[in-house]
């Protein structure tokens, strides 16, 4: 399996290590941890135990989640000091993640799609959306894309 993800975040625990950064220290070892534990229940349950970089990307896009949502609720409850904390780890965190597409490129993607499925209305949003997605996964913020067809198709 392809280990390209998690030797790169290994290498970013030792950099950080070295340069004594504390939170990024603290953000890759937990990730690595969450490596290690999903590895070992791959092994138990008969998956293997060798985790792919799409596998690690999963956790890392779970993580994210989690923190966006601490996030969140320390807003909502004017805690600033965890709010700085939340931003500046999922800023960590998100740099494992391919490169997202800027709006034009989504919208070039979408017109392209448009035009193969030879949608010309609101109507056919669902069949633009189904044949756009596989194009975009995992490098575009999925209600953005939605955003783009609707706005596209003129809904």
């Amino acid at each position: 399996m392809d280990a390209q993800l998690k030797t790169r975040i290994l290498n970013d625990l030792k950099d950080a290590m070295r340069s004594g950064e504390e939170t990024r220290k603290l953000v890759i070892r937990q990730l690595n941890a969450m490596i290690k534990n999903e590895e070992v229940e791959a092994r138990t349950d008969g998956r293997g135990g060798a985790l792919s970089d799409n596998d690690i990307l999963v956790l890392i896009r779970r993580e994210i989640k989690q923190h966006e949502e601490s996030l969140l609720e320390a807003r909502n409850n004017n805690r600033e000091d965890i709010v700085a904390e939340q931003l500046a780890e999922l800023d960590i965190l998100r740099t494992y993640l391919p490169k997202q597409l800027s709006r034009e490129e989504i919208e070039a993607l979408a017109r392209e799609t448009i035009t193969e499925v030879n949608a010309t209305n609101a109507k056919q949003h669902g069949a633009v959306m189904k044949a756009l997605q596989p194009k975009v996964k995992d490098i575009a913020d999925g209600k953005l894309v939605n955003d783009v067809v609707r706005t596209l198709l003129g809904s």
